[in-house]
């Protein structure tokens, strides 16, 4: 063992610090349950932050018609029939509850006049059921639940990355990993541990995500403890990502800002939207609108830059100030573009794995004994398409349940069954890589890799490319070997990235092989060369390693629930 390891046991370890592993965490000590919860970044930072747009629940404070059976038949429409039936029930019931919650912990809702929560529409709903916080509801989510968080006094270690978790005989008992400040190892056992460690949208070049976060982190820690990724191919792109500048590639100008009047256009002038879904314009679904921009700017009726316009200049300056404060202040800040006056330039950015690692929709658990996975990390809610705002209620109403569900995985074990072995391969692997002097720098293969998977994976597929993309990423597995890892004065920085460089190629590969499998057009995910949706993949693709795609049955939709769901056209999805 090493001098610098430190020995950490507590009842449940939580990785991730955003919204789900501190809802997650939250649950626990609020059971008097012993929890760490530890993340790689900033738990103030977390990702959850940037959420802008709100969170749903059938609250019906605006329009008293709204049921939990409605919303549900709104997400199964929306998931293009590839959401489980059974995890949308349980989200769309518990979500009310999981506003309490919030409440409960003082999260400052935007209300009514008279104190009900106020609900705006917000993509394809039937009625106004997301509740928000100006344009910053994610940010207020994250605050609210490290306030409540502190009040418990959870412990959270803020800058330790876990590499590997401990698995023996098919349970887990714990996890290893390093502080990235300054290198020392920790040893954590744990009775349970809990995933929450986000999806893998930053292997693209464009994206909502920063450097550093949603590299497929979950996804390689899943795989290697002997779990399963189901339908990593299903990335939902948002929309509207800013195009400069080069280092804020990708931020997201909020969908409110469509939601409360925006016009799109294309550099001709035309408001492209009516070619694409002329009913719902500027309000269709994520992936119609990110399609319809796409295909715009590939049919060169794109901006100079290779992008459409978003024009909200027409707005009252009042409405913009208070309902779009942060893409007001974004834009100032980062282009001296003042929205009140000028269009903004816009393309698709990938922005949310639908998919994730695979899970039982009653408990999140995975297979392995013990190990649960929540949040973006997970899968099961979204399908082919995700309706914006439901995220954030997923976050909080399976972090109370899966607390619950580890707290008594807990409390029931006779013993915590530990292995040498495993401990000892996930202290090889940081020492290996720490002694890697190779002539490869992780920075450009992981530039590398987001090239790879936009020039081949991106809104668009087809078998060619997805194929090509295939043989480059062997080639680039193969360089990964042969890194240099060189920590420094500031700390361990490039070890972080190595190993966010492996899970990336993980994560890539999963998505690639089982995009092709998917010979369809279907929500998010659409091939050209099988423009038509095709009834019989109404299935989940399950990728348990290289080369190893299954397929899953979707369980049958209540008839109750069936009888609200509208026809899912794809009028408007053929590509080229």
């Amino acid at each position: 063992m090493h001098s610098s390891e430190r020995r950490i046991a507590t009842s449940v370890l939580v990785i991730g610090t955003g919204g789900a592993g501190l809802r997650a965490a939250i649950e626990l000590a609020e059971r008097g349950v012993g929890v760490l919860a530890v993340g790689k970044r900033p738990k103030a930072d977390a990702h959850t932050s940037l959420a802008a747009g709100g969170i749903n629940a059938a609250l019906a404070t605006m329009d008293p018609e709204d049921t939990w059976q409605q919303h549900a038949a709104d997400t199964l429409k929306e998931s293009y029939l590839l959401a489980n039936p059974e995890t949308v029930r349980i989200v769309t019931e518990g979500a009310a509850r999981g506003i309490d919650d919030l409440q409960r912990y003082g999260m400052p809702f935007a209300r009514e006049q008279d104190g009900r929560i106020s609900q705006r529409f917000f993509g394809a709903h039937t009625y106004r059921r997301t509740a928000y916080a100006g344009d910053y509801t994610g940010l207020e989510i994250q605050r609210t639940l490290i306030n409540r968080a502190a009040q418990l006094d959870v412990p959270i270690l803020d800058s330790v990355y876990i590499t590997r978790l401990l698995v023996r005989d098919n349970a887990v008992y714990g996890a290893y990993g390093f502080d990235v400040t300054d290198g020392s190892r920790y040893v954590i056992h744990a009775d349970a541990v809990i995933l929450a460690a986000g999806g893998h949208t930053r292997i693209w070049r464009r994206t909502s995500s920063r450097r550093d976060e949603n590299t497929g982190d979950s996804f390689r820690l899943a795989v290697l403890a002997g779990c399963r990724i189901r339908d990593p191919e299903l990335v939902q792109f948002h929309p509207s990502g800013l195009i400069s500048p080069e280092n804020a590639a990708g931020t997201l100008v909020s969908e409110a800002a469509r939601g409360e009047g925006g016009i799109l256009r294309n550099q001709l002038g035309e408001r492209f939207m009516s070619r694409y879904d002329p009913e719902r314009m500027e309000l269709s679904t994520r992936d119609r609108v990110a399609l319809a921009a796409y295909t715009e700017i590939k049919e060169g009726r794109g901006t100079p830059d290779g992008g459409v316009w978003l024009d909200v200049s027409h707005l009252p300056r009042e409405t913009i100030m208070t309902r779009l404060p942060r893409v007001y202040q974004t834009l100032l800040e980062l282009q001296m573009l003042d929205i009140t006056k000028q269009p903004i330039e816009i393309a698709p950015t990938a922005h949310y794995s639908m998919g994730g690692v695979w899970v039982r929709p009653e408990d999140h658990g995975t297979g392995v004994d013990g190990l649960y996975a929540i949040g973006e990390a997970a899968s099961g809610l979204h399908g082919a398409n995700r309706l914006g705002g439901n995220s954030l209620i997923e976050l909080l109403v399976f972090g109370r349940i899966v607390g619950q569900a580890a707290a008594e995985h807990s409390a029931g074990l006779e013993a915590q069954r530990r292995s040498a072995e495993a401990l000892g391969a996930a202290r090889a692997e940081v020492d290996d890589l720490l002694a890697a002097d190779g002539p490869e720098n992780v920075r450009s293969l992981q530039r590398t890799l987001r090239d790879i998977m936009t020039e081949h994976a991106g809104v668009v597929r087809d078998e060619s490319g997805l194929l090509k993309g295939v043989a480059e990423l062997t080639a680039l597995e193969a360089r990964i070997g042969d890194v240099g890892v060189h920590p420094d004065i500031a700390g361990f920085q490039d070890l972080a990235h190595a190993f966010d460089l492996k899970s990336a190629a993980l994560a890539a590969r999963a998505t690639i092989e089982t995009a092709l499998e998917r010979r369809e057009t279907r929500g998010c995910h659409n091939r050209s060369d099988y423009p038509e949706l095709d009834p019989a993949l109404r299935v989940n693709f399950v990728w348990s390693g290289p080369g190893s795609v299954e397929r899953e049955d979707i369980p049958p939709i209540p008839a109750e629930i069936a009888a609200l769901m509208r026809e899912v056209s794809s009028a408007g999805k053929l590509v080229e």
